[in-house]
């Protein structure tokens, strides 16, 4: 399903060129559930960035769903993403103007879902916002934008969800429990996972752990190493 080929990344600063990631490599099947966990700094989100298209490496090359990433364009790497990929980040990124039920159906209607309304109500149902799909999100609560983020996620029935530290903004408790709604969603639509987490907790409920540091791939711990 994902696969990073000899991935690096390297960026320009005053000091000269700074290394984020150094020749990472590792494949992910489809359906796993797949911690990436490391220190701040050690380019969790960067390898993130790479595996979904968002960026390009400096050298290797990224297989999404069989297709080198490296080969397209940014509409091409775009229109990988709208067809096989779903976000979840810490800060929601819902549209304020909006409700939860419309916020739901945006990646439904720019797809040219049919029956983007009735689809967007159903997952609605299923994060348990049956009734609270009318409220905008400065209506909700923390844990509820975070619900409105993951059924607009899982809406298109993406092949790979990436998520981006999903519960950092969140308390304890609600942070337990969007996590068991990512899981759940997980094996019942056999999604892929990628999950970006400093909780190490959290990271031992994955089917795998990928740890960085200082952009290096750790040797690999978890169930599936």
């Amino acid at each position: 399903m994902l696969a990073a080929h000899g991935i690096s990344k390297e960026v320009s600063s005053p000091e000269g060129s700074l290394t984020i990631l150094s020749d990472v490599s590792f494949s992910i099947f489809a359906g796993d559930s797949v911690a990436v966990v490391g220190p701040s700094g050690a380019g969790k989100s960067t390898l993130l960035a790479l595996l979904a298209g968002l960026d390009l490496p400096t050298r290797g090359h990224v297989e999404l769903n069989g297709v080198n990433l490296s080969k397209l364009d940014e509409d091409g790497r775009a229109e990988v993403r709208a067809e096989s990929v779903g976000f979840v980040f810490q800060s929601f990124h819902l549209v304020p103007s909006l409700n939860a039920l419309e916020n739901v159906m945006l990646p439904l209607e720019l797809a040219g879902h049919a029956e983007a309304r009735r689809a967007a109500r159903e997952i609605i149902d299923k994060v348990g916002l049956a009734d609270r799909w009318s409220h905008y999100p400065s209506q909700l609560s923390g844990g509820e934008k975070q619900r409105v983020a993951i059924a607009r996620a899982f809406a298109t029935e993406p092949a790979v969800l990436f998520a981006d530290e999903p519960t950092g903004n969140l308390d304890s408790r609600t942070g337990a429990n969007i996590m068991n709604l990512m899981f759940d969603l997980n094996q019942s639509s056999s999604t892929t996972l990628v999950l970006v987490t400093h909780d190490n907790g959290l990271a031992e409920r994955c089917d795998r752990v990928l740890a960085l540091d200082a952009g290096r791939l750790e040797p690999e711990t978890g169930a599936a190493a």
